[in-house]
């Protein structure tokens, strides 16, 4: 069972490009994030000619969440459970194939000190508590998306540069950290700890051509699912086809 994740950043500018990655690489399951779409105006017909059901979690001009399943969507949430007053579409988690899943895009969280960093936090707190559910249900179950993290100074090329940001901030690796060690498995870094293997690549100042980029994709697996993790890999060549997404696709592979 092969499911993927992708920050597609704005689903209508890179549609064509999606069809195609989707028709070369056929996953049974992809998590969107970055759609910057209503539900009601979401391209879901092409999507669904190529054999795929669709369920968003959509809001105008940005953010935006999705699932594509070739198998059916089941006991879908829309939303990370607590805070009742938090508007941004940011969180979906569905049973697909008795495996749960949940794509997230979480804050960037810049400038900082701000509001949007005290969001990222508090933000990361929500889900480590639905993390720690998800383990207490024993569940094969996974968190997959748009993390807006380096987890370690080799998950970037040029580490002193992103110093004080809030994808790097001490508090913003503790936060990962204290989700991470609760029992879950990073599953690229599980399986190759070479470096210069990145998810995003800025589009000013000729980052794609430097190979400047950041690891910033990443998939937790509960214990049950890293018992089924057969290969972890990032397609890294959708960065250089014309009119591509500043992020490109992550995928696990389960033995399911």
């Amino acid at each position: 069972m092969k499911i993927a994740s992708f920050n597609i950043n704005g689903i209508k500018a890179r549609l064509p490009n999606l069809i195609a990655w989707l028709e070369e690489t056929a996953p049974d399951v992809v998590l969107l994030q970055e759609i910057k779409s209503i539900d009601e105006n979401f391209p879901r017909e092409p999507i669904e000619d190529l054999g795929y059901n669709v369920e968003t979690h959509g809001q105008k001009g940005f953010n935006g969440v999705a699932i594509l399943s070739k198998h059916p969507i089941e006991d879908v949430v829309r939303g990370l459970p607590g805070d009742d007053d938090d508007e941004q579409a940011r969180w979906i988690e569905a049973t697909i194939n008795t495996v749960r899943v949940c794509g997230l895009y979480l804050p960037n969280g810049n400038p900082v000190p701000g509001p949007k960093f005290d969001y990222k936090l508090a933000w990361m707190e929500r889900m480590y508590t639905r993390a720690q559910e998800l383990l207490k249900s024993e569940e094969i179950a996974l968190m997959a998306g748009d993390y807006n993290i380096i987890p370690q100074p080799e998950d970037a090329a040029h580490p002193d540069d992103w110093w004080g940001d809030a994808l790097f901030r001490p508090e913003s690796l503790a936060a990962y950290r204290k989700i991470l060690n609760l029992g879950f498995t990073e599953a690229f870094r599980t399986l190759d700890a070479a470096p210069d293997n990145y998810t995003f690549w800025d589009f000013q100042r000729g980052a794609w051509q430097r190979n400047n980029g950041i690891r910033i994709d990443h998939f937790l697996l509960t214990p049950q699912a890293a018992d089924h993790l057969k290969d972890c890999r990032i397609d890294r060549e959708m960065r250089g086809r014309e009119r591509p997404s500043d992020h490109v696709p992550i995928w696990v592979d389960l033995d399911i």
